[in-house]
């Protein structure tokens, strides 16, 4: 969009319109003591010595080019090729991310197509829409999903306590005043087998994380026969680059397959863009929320992509439409497609095993040290849990002496786990990291 000053003739003619002589007069309503203020602003710098001011106050921040990070709890650093970004700022979908006319969109619509084929076949799923927000709105979404198909029969969400708690958080948000009963994640111990017993013909849907938000991978298998039996839809919560050496929630009875897609090419950015992962069955497919593309072919017989679903009430009839949500994180989601589609099967699991086995080594390490303990029982991907000697804040400060990041304090939002933190080991964490760390607790628990 362009912008052009208004000339003094411009000005003019507006002010007749308005029926004033001067500009001054537009703000007589305003007293005149606070009508135009002292801003007490310095003498004007150039445009370099801006540039250096900006420099200099963005060195102060703690970013993770220049320091140890072993926090996660649902953003992740990882190793993002140059040629993610690189696709990412061409003027083709820079300028165009949202398929406002969609089919001359034809670069944007087959970006998103292919996005879609890789997110349903990483899921194990039928079909994928063109993305959400982030992880929480499409989990929230899945709840309004298994609203919807239940047609308000059923009004109880059974979720488990080890989803993302700002997940859990957003899906109460979204459904405020809905009268609806969400349980399940009361106690943070609530084990998958245990929402099994919380199953009943009220349930319209149970939610779990694979792997969880304290990063066990637990069987899933009889949770999902038993939501099948009682009649709910089972919705699971993924690390999509978990899914490089894991089984698919597709093979063990997943309706709804939702997650995050940041680990997959996109940068932390201090907290976002990312975006949202959605796939599910073909039967739900006209319940899902969000814009979903698909193939065809023109009257030439050449081959097309068309916005296949869009239903949103500006779309359809308002009485059809299953959700608000119109777009979707088109420039995102085509960083997932394009990081997917660069690393391919062999080397998204090349990658989840680094992550795997690098955090084993350093829970290992952790567990061996007086005062630490990993409070994990069940086996884990790259997040685990260490019990620590005195409160996280207290040795989180401590680490930085160390310019190393540490883990999440889950005090903060699990107060039977006060004490306890998360930590996070990425690909991208040498070994000699890993020892900084453990070197560095062992210090903090001496003192």
């Amino acid at each position: 969009m362009t912008y052009i000053p208004h000339t003094d003739k411009d000005r003019q003619e507006m002010l007749a319109v308005v029926g004033v002589d001067r500009l001054d007069d537009l703000y007589e309503a305003i007293p005149e003591n606070v009508r135009f203020p002292d801003l007490n602003l310095p003498d004007p710098i150039s445009e370099m010595e801006v540039t250096q001011e900006l420099q200099a106050l963005s060195e102060a921040n703690l970013e993770v080019f220049h320091t140890s990070c072993f926090l996660g709890a649902g953003a992740y650093n990882h190793f993002i090729p140059s040629v993610v970004d690189h696709t990412l700022r061409r003027n083709e979908f820079y300028t165009a991310y949202t398929p406002y006319q969609p089919e001359i969109s034809q670069g944007t619509l087959q970006a998103t197509f292919e996005y879609q084929s890789l997110m349903a076949q990483l899921t194990g799923m039928d079909v994928s829409n063109a993305s959400h927000y982030d992880g929480a709105t499409a989990l929230a979404e899945a709840v309004i999903l298994a609203l919807n198909h239940h047609r308000g029969k059923r009004n109880k969400i059974v979720i488990s306590p080890a989803i993302h708690p700002h997940y859990r958080q957003v899906v109460r948000t979204y459904t405020q005043g809905m009268g609806l009963t969400i349980t399940g994640d009361e106690k943070c111990e609530t084990e998958p087998k245990d929402l099994v017993k919380m199953l009943d013909e009220d349930t319209a849907l149970v939610t779990v994380q694979y792997p969880d938000f304290f990063g066990n991978i637990t069987d899933l298998s009889a949770l999902g026969e038993a939501a099948q039996a009682s009649g709910a839809l089972f919705c699971v919560v993924i690390n999509p680059l978990a899914l490089g050496m894991l089984v698919p929630p597709g093979d063990f009875g997943a309706d709804i397959v939702v997650g995050d897609g940041q680990p997959l090419g996109i940068s932390l950015s201090y907290g976002g863009p990312t975006v949202g992962i959605f796939t599910t069955k073909d039967k739900y497919v006209r319940k899902m929320a969000g814009r979903l593309v698909g193939e065809t072919v023109d009257s030439r017989g050449q081959r097309g992509y068309v916005l296949t679903l869009t239903p949103r009430e500006q779309h359809i009839r308002r009485d059809k439409a299953t959700s608000n949500i119109c777009t979707n994180q088109g420039l995102m989601a085509l960083a997932s497609a394009v990081y997917l589609s660069v690393m391919g099967k062999q080397g998204l699991r090349r990658v989840a095993e680094l992550c795997y086995h690098k955090a084993h080594y350093a829970a290992e390490r952790i567990d061996a040290l007086k005062g630490f303990t990993l409070w994990n029982k069940h086996p884990f991907f790259h997040e685990f849990v260490i019990k620590c000697p005195r409160p996280v804040a207290e040795i989180n400060e401590r680490l930085l002496e160390w310019d190393i990041l540490g883990g999440y304090d889950l005090g903060q939002e699990y107060p039977d786990l006060k004490d306890h933190m998360l930590v996070a080991v990425t690909e991208v964490i040498a070994k000699e990291e890993i020892d900084d760390l453990v070197a560095a607790l062992e210090e903090v628990s001496n003192d």
